[in-house]
């Protein structure tokens, strides 16, 4: 049956006790990346599955390992199955659905990831884990340690596979990919697929079936995409603009840098916007924390970084809002794939200044869709965005308290007069204003100073004497010398 005719779960053969889940969340439809993808899992193929965030591609291969691990079971320390994931986040939210989809049954799932205890995760591998979800930094950790056993995976997803390749996790992941069996099943899935991780795909595939519902890096037609022009000390401004105006559910705000994101948090609380961060650096509890905070609407809105908001599952995004264009033109995709979800509409903004061209070309060029301009009223770029005022010398207090261009102030007197210079004026003192200094003392010290130099040191007096006891000498030793 091909995948345009599979209009219902029903159709795809799942156990009864997986459809009673997914009938209890409420799916009936499958989306195309799970309509093609899950016949070809339980096939047994290798997928290299291509699909934009969002489309319902995590469903697309936990159906199917469900469905699949449901015969046998786990033996210690040999999970059966193991899913790679480039973030804490993602990695959670894969076992949140796993659990979901799985509650109908006995498997048992570990979840390797930082900010943890490894006690806790030691404790779960013991027990025997049908399901093996793990970053591959954590995962490694386990296995140098002995904890974790690799012989028994029967299948690898290997998730988000072009951010494994920016975060630099391919290392990491050969180094796993070794340890597997050579007879495992292997899925690829990815929101964009460069030319790196094709190349990677032989690797690590065998005769795989490509899987793509969508073009590559193509954004979602729901979501209307908006670029302000702006300068760069007016972006804050700007986004305070686009939160009053705009009827924000709740957003997700980007920023480049990390330092970026706690500069901003602090400026949208002292403006009075309920917001939270969340960055790769925090401790795995603190950001559990803002997540819940964020999910329950709690706080209106996450600034995030690309690494930390990769594969954020939050349905009812209404908007985003990248604070800083990215660098590179596929995380633009990625980032505005967290609102327009599940069919719903949403907005992105962009804010953009003039040094920003060349990136935004980029996004441009690889989106294939010309991004239309907007410049928000009072916040003109072209005003605003002076390079001037670089070169311009800045004033100093004592300065700018007098309007008098000349030297002196407006009492006549030397606004200057006994301001230190460097180390020359590092020992000098004022001097009253009505006196200059007298430079004959100076003159004088001067003179001294070199006669003492020239002249000799000052011996001490010593008695005459003609030998070497000070005129002490022993009344025996007189006699010898006579």
């Amino acid at each position: 049956m091909s995948s345009e005719a599979i209009t219902s779960f029903e159709n795809l053969g799942l156990a009864p006790e997986i459809m009673a889940a997914i009938n209890q969340v409420g799916y009936t439809t499958p989306t195309p990346i799970q309509a093609q993808a899950i016949p070809a899992v339980m096939a047994g193929r290798d997928v290299l599955g291509i699909a934009q965030t969002g489309t319902g591609k995590t469903a697309g291969f936990t159906l199917p390992m469900i469905n699949r691990l449901m015969k046998g079971r786990a033996k210690a320390r040999m999970p059966r199955t193991l899913i790679l994931e480039p973030t804490r986040e993602l990695a959670a939210q894969v076992a949140e659905n796993f659990d979901l989809y799985g509650q109908n049954t006995r498997l048992t799932k570990a979840l390797l990831i930082g900010g943890v205890s490894f006690g806790d995760q030691e404790r779960a591998i013991e027990r025997g884990a049908d399901v093996l979800i793990a970053t591959p930094g954590r995962l490694l950790d386990h296995v140098e340690r002995g904890k974790v056993m690799l012989r028994g995976v029967e299948v690898l997803v290997i998730d988000e596979a072009d951010r494994m390749l920016d975060m630099g996790f391919i290392p990491d992941i050969e180094r796993i990919v070794k340890l597997l069996p050579f007879t495992r099943q292997t899925l690829f899935f990815s929101a964009t697929m460069p030319p790196e991780i094709t190349r990677l795909s032989e690797q690590f595939l065998q005769a795989p079936q490509r899987i793509e519902v969508a073009p590559p890096s193509s954004t979602n037609k729901n979501v209307s995409q908006t670029l302000i022009e702006v300068a760069p000390m007016s972006k804050r401004a700007a986004l305070r603009a686009l939160f009053d105006r705009e009827e924000v559910t709740n957003g997700i705000i980007f920023c480049n840098r990390k330092r970026d994101i706690g500069t901003l948090l602090e400026s949208l609380q002292r403006h009075g916007y309920s917001a939270v961060s969340l960055h790769g650096d925090m401790d795995q509890h603190i950001r559990l924390k803002m997540l819940d905070e964020f999910k329950s609407g709690s706080a209106k809105y996450l600034i995030a970084s690309d690494v930390a908001a990769r594969g954020l599952d939050i349905p009812n995004v209404s908007h985003v809002f990248n604070f800083d264009v990215p660098s590179h033109a596929e995380d633009y995709v990625h980032r505005i794939g967290r609102t327009g979800r599940a069919g719903r509409t949403g907005a992105a903004y962009m804010l953009a200044t003039r040094q920003d061209d060349k990136y935004v070309q980029a996004i441009e060029g690889l989106i294939k869709l010309e991004i239309p301009r907007e410049e928000l009223p009072g916040l003109d770029a072209a005003e605003t965005d002076k390079p001037a005022a670089k070169g311009k010398p800045r004033r100093r207090k004592t300065d700018a308290k007098s309007d008098d261009p000349s030297p002196t102030g407006g009492n006549g007197t030397d606004n200057h007069a006994g301001r230190r210079r460097g180390l020359l004026g590092r020992n000098r003192r004022k001097t009253p204003n009505n006196k200059k200094p007298d430079a004959t003392p100076t003159a004088e010290k001067s003179q001294n100073a070199k006669a003492e130099k020239t002249a000799p040191p000052p011996r001490k007096a010593k008695a005459q004497s003609s030998d070497a006891f000070d005129g002490n000498m022993p009344d025996f030793l007189k006699k010898q010398i006579k």
